[in-house]
């Protein structure tokens, strides 16, 4: 009998293509039958926010945070080559011209994959948001979970 490998993959990034790299080794290590674990922190957390603007009892500077970041995976942007804000179009044409999977495809095909799509209460309440602005697949935990969980791990990943 095999033993269940673990893949453990830390979302630090908000940038498009870095968390495109993060869900692409999430998805192929569950297709290896892996039991996945992604911990979005900081700036990763734009990964699981929804698209869609959502009514929130705020403060002024969460107001302010909720603003200056992306709402939602499609409209992160690049790491390098941004190009104030034609970098993430034109990668996504030379994406789709090739046939490659947007990073929302593939976080719905991490769903799909039950890969653990954890958010980090920590981070959430220092960004003020809230759990009703995530997609509704997010877990949520503190640092000591996501180290039970590499602390076994075949894979620990930090991007």
């Amino acid at each position: 009998m095999s033993e269940t490998k673990s893949t453990n993959i830390i979302l630090f990034s908000g940038d498009y293509d870095k968390a495109m790299a993060a869900y692409i080794i999430a998805n192929g290590a569950a297709a290896y039958d892996h039991k996945v674990t992604i911990f979005h922190t900081f700036w990763g957390l734009n990964a699981l926010r929804k698209d869609e603007p959502i009514k929130a009892n705020k403060t002024l500077l969460e107001k302010m945070f909720g603003k200056m970041m992306p709402r939602g995976a499609e409209k992160m942007g690049l790491s390098n080559m941004h190009f104030a804000g034609m970098g993430p179009k034109l990668i996504k044409k030379v994406m789709k011209k090739h046939n490659a999977m947007p990073l929302g495809d593939l976080i719905n095909m991490a769903e799909e994959q039950e890969i653990n799509l954890v958010a980090c209460t920590m981070t959430m309440d220092l960004l003020g948001l809230q759990k009703a602005e995530l997609r509704e697949s997010s877990q949520y935990a503190g640092v000591a979970a996501y180290l039970g969980e590499a602390e076994d791990g075949n894979v620990n990943l930090f991007i």
